[in-house]
């Protein structure tokens, strides 16, 4: 019984961790700091134990745990991991506590409720992965937004407020539309069923089951709200303002976290849950994933702001991880699962590693740097190889998610084209152009600027712990990808499995 509430354990440690910060004075910013980070490390910890009594070899969710929470509408709060939503579990607990740390010296104003903002945000994200009932994956989807909002218009830049409304209000919309569909889908099911539920695991089986043209609907409704939180091309406008306004933090937490959210909705939702519509829309989904795949390699390419630059990355990285997802094949979806994980830590690295200059300096325009390996020769080092596994070098982690998403979309019998393989294997040579031109202009030559041999200090002992960490899995995952591979292998192919006999049907 112990076992089936861990994940309970999980959820309530940075709730109840987040309620006592709120006891502390505001003068103890350091007390506050650590306790912030303690509390976040033993979510980390109990998320461990959840990995190693995690049995590989079971394709069912684990460690479950149901309690009836609304009685007549049958909704319960039902929790449980596979291999697939453990992974992105791991990757949150294991970045919040550093996030925290990288903010050591970059916050100053109202540590207090950063420190409670970032604590309940984990809770909201955790909280998405977790849950097996669709009603109580909607409340931590929404309730997530609340200190993300925060996070971005209090502790952000000069345009915070805008970037913070922007976010809220693009993600809103979707969610809305998702609502509406959840409350169709539970209708829908008991009709069916001859009962009213929100259990995901039921609705495996009603979903299928809905005539097209309504499960069109029901698709394009959590379709929108996943490909908004991604975000897909062309819904990504509101991304780029979100993390160059966010705190250092905050965009580790975006980009590492927040956006695998709505990757992780297609896997869990779109294509178990509208098997059909999946298929019947995947060719024109992949069209935007590739399109974003070269749009946001184009734009990154052009950015005169290394935090924007970054920020374009990710529309250009996400989108293989969407063309993955819908190639579905088991080569293309586990490398989208893994490429969720590398961009996390490739992205979350950089972000961090630009917040390094931004502490020093205030600047981000990459007009400003140049010759600073001079200057700050160990972050150069940390920089090359953070950038190296963006860009996907054989060797380190990007180079496995990309080359399977690659592998698998090439023999999709989704699509069945292999133009789209080709157009997406263009942004592996884009990324190395953006990142490595990127690095030359910042690190290489002489050091253009006078201000920059006062200012800039290479990188202290508490940064190379937060960096650490990220590079140890950058390494691992890329030299042997199979300890996390093998992790979600069986649950890939249950999905598969799941939407495999309707593919036949629709491609005969």
């Amino acid at each position: 019984m112990t076992q089936n509430l861990l994940l309970t354990y999980l959820l309530l440690t940075p709730i109840i961790g987040g309620v006592l910060v709120l006891f502390f004075k505001k003068e103890q910013k350091e007390l506050i700091r650590w306790f912030g980070i303690a509390v976040s490390l033993a979510a980390f910890v109990i998320s461990l134990i959840i990995y190693f009594g995690f049995n590989q070899n079971n394709p069912q969710f684990q460690f479950i745990h149901q309690v009836i929470w609304i009685k007549s509408l049958n909704i319960s709060y039902h929790v449980g991991v596979d291999g697939i939503s453990l992974l992105l579990v791991l990757l949150t607990t294991f970045l919040t506590p550093l996030t925290l740390l990288s903010t050591w010296k970059a916050i100053e104003k109202n540590v207090k409720m950063f420190t409670f903002s970032m604590l309940f945000l984990e809770v909201g994200m955790l909280g998405v992965f977790i849950s097996l009932d669709i009603f109580l994956f909607y409340i931590f989807w929404e309730a997530m937004l609340i200190p993300m909002y925060f996070i971005i218009g209090v502790w952000g830049g000069e345009r915070r407020i805008y970037a913070a409304v922007k976010f809220f209000i693009f993600t809103m919309l979707g969610s809305l539309l998702m609502l509406v569909a959840i409350i169709w889908l539970a209708v829908y099911a008991s009709d069916t069923l001859g009962y009213f539920t929100t259990n995901l695991l039921e609705l495996y089986k009603v979903g299928p089951t809905v005539p097209h043209d309504i499960q069109g609907w029901m698709f394009g409704a959590f379709f929108l709200s996943f490909a908004i939180k991604v975000p897909l091309f062309p819904l990504h406008t509101w991304l780029p303002d979100a993390h160059v306004e966010a705190p250092t933090a905050g965009s580790v937490i975006l980009a590492g976290v927040l956006l695998k959210m709505g990757t992780y909705g297609l896997v869990r939702f779109c294509l178990p849950l509208f098997p059909q519509s999946a298929v019947h829309f995947a060719p024109v989904i992949s069209i935007l994933a590739v399109i974003g795949i070269i749009y946001g390699a184009l734009v990154s390419m052009v950015q005169t702001d290394m935090k924007k630059l970054v920020a374009y990355s990710s529309v250009s990285h996400l989108g293989f991880v969407v063309l993955g997802i819908f190639a579905m094949t088991v080569e293309s979806v586990q490398g989208a699962v893994i490429q969720m994980i590398n961009h996390g830590l490739s992205t979350g690295a950089l972000f961090l590693l630009v917040g390094v200059l931004y502490e020093r300096t205030h600047r981000r325009d990459i007009a400003f740097y140049g010759g600073i390996a001079k200057l700050v020769p160990l972050y150069s080092v940390v920089l090359m190889i953070a950038l190296l596994s963006s860009v996907g070098l054989p060797g380190l982690n990007g180079f496995i998610g990309e080359f399977l998403i690659l592998i698998g979309s090439f023999k999709s019998p989704v699509f069945n084209n292999w133009w789209f393989t080709i157009f997406a294997a263009s942004g592996v040579i884009l990324a190395a152009v953006y990142l490595l031109w990127m690095y030359q202009r910042v690190v290489f030559g002489p050091v253009t600027n006078d201000e920059l041999k006062d200012e800039l200090t290479d990188m202290n002992l508490r940064e190379m712990i937060v960096i650490a960490p990220i590079f140890i899995f950058i390494v691992w995952i890329g030299i042997y990808p199979n300890t996390f591979l093998n992790l979600t292998e069986l649950s890939t192919k249950s999905i598969l499995q799941q939407v495999g006999s309707f593919t036949i049907d629709l491609l005969k």
